[in-house]
């Protein structure tokens, strides 16, 4: 299927606006997952044998993930399970509904198998995704993998008022959600990233774990674990900073990293106008600046502090070189649209393989390593 999806998916998508492309991907691969025969079908074909780490507490299948993005509104959940991820994050999800920045906001650099996207946390807002989990937990009980869920601040909303408005969605959410993640990141939100500083950061950090308590008091006991994710548009020394602030004031690992506003040098000039547009860019390119991160974030929290490694990731070498660079889990976008629901079985079956060659009995212990 990874080859028929290269050979006949891919080309397709070409032809399709990218925007349009993805909801028609979405649609579909809910319609399959709804119905039993295609949903073990589908089990069948993508399920990786299993490569089992345990994180914050919780048990993964194995360590490869959906990024945030790819289902804002949690409305193929069945299918991601089916197709053999260990966890899916959904959002980003804001306190209010947003219809996000106008259309066309979505480009496909075909050549560099990279994304360019200014979607401006386009999502149905917190109280109704709480509304649309809570049906299908209902009608289907609690999925089997962990829902994770990307926390984004609405554009209404101002930067003194964010830890309320990042605290609110987390509140309302906190019955469906296995770990939460406070995105202050994203290039498409104005401002956004001034709240990667210490005191917007800290606010909502202190706003978020304060709402978890007494959630968790009032649901089932337990916290959930609360990430940070950041830019790959900042100095060593600012991501050291911001990773050790986190780290001391209570959150629970790092998500390295979200998208970048550079861009790389290409001579095709289909992936240059595509370059040009406006937007945080994923992907390929993004792989080694990613990579990086991971290495210098591990190096300053020490061995232990998960590090959720998220870019350029379209192979099994991709992902053990981010686990060897101190990656803990990892999660993958661009490289689905590119290479197809069978990129989850072939990064775990070829992450086993590189296990095996390796000094190490397990994944846990070859985090880090190089």
């Amino acid at each position: 299927m990874g080859i028929g999806y290269r050979w006949f998916g891919r080309p397709f998508l070409r032809f399709q606006d990218s925007e349009k492309a993805h909801k028609r991907s979405l649609s579909l691969l809910r319609l399959f997952s709804s119905n039993p025969i295609t949903r073990t079908v589908l089990k069948v074909l993508y399920t990786p044998k299993p490569l089992p780490i345990e994180v914050f507490g919780q048990a993964y299948n194995h360590p490869f993930g959906l990024a945030a993005g790819m289902d804002k509104n949690a409305k193929a959940l069945r299918g991601w399970e089916a197709t053999g991820l260990s966890f899916v994050e959904i959002g980003g999800v804001t306190m209010f509904e947003q219809s996000g920045n106008p259309k066309p906001r979505m480009f496909r650099a075909s050549g560099a198998k990279a994304l360019i996207n200014r979607m401006g946390f386009n999502n149905d807002g917190s109280e109704q995704i709480a509304q649309t989990l809570a049906r299908h937990y209902e009608r289907f009980g609690r999925p089997d993998i962990p829902i994770w869920v990307n926390l984004g601040k609405s554009k209404v909303t101002s930067l003194e008022e964010a830890h309320l408005d990042y605290a609110t969605t987390l509140e309302r959410l906190h019955p469906y959600a296995d770990v939460f993640v406070i995105n202050v990141s994203s290039p498409n939100t104005p401002n956004l990233r001034e709240l990667q500083n210490d005191e917007g950061l800290l606010r909502i950090l202190k706003a978020c774990q304060k709402t978890n308590e007494a959630c968790a008091k009032n649901d089932d006991g337990a916290l959930r674990p609360i990430l940070v994710k950041v830019a790959p548009d900042m100095t060593s020394e600012q991501l050291v900073h911001i990773a050790r602030m986190a780290q001391a004031n209570g959150a629970s690992g790092i998500v390295v990293c979200n998208t970048t506003t550079t861009r790389p040098e290409s001579t095709d000039r289909s992936d240059l106008r595509v370059f040009s547009e406006t937007g945080g860019l994923s992907g390929e390119p993004l792989r080694d600046r990613s990579t990086e991160m991971i290495r210098i974030v591990r190096a300053a929290v020490g061995p232990d502090w998960p590090i959720v490694g998220v870019g350029g990731i379209a192979s099994a070498s991709d992902a053990w070189e981010k686990i060897t660079a101190g990656a803990t889990l990892l999660q993958a976008y661009s490289a689905f649209v590119f290479e197809g629901p069978a990129l989850t079985k072939q990064v775990v079956h070829g992450l086993k393989r590189h296990l095996n060659a390796s000094p190490y009995e397990d994944i846990v212990d070859a985090v880090g390593s190089s």
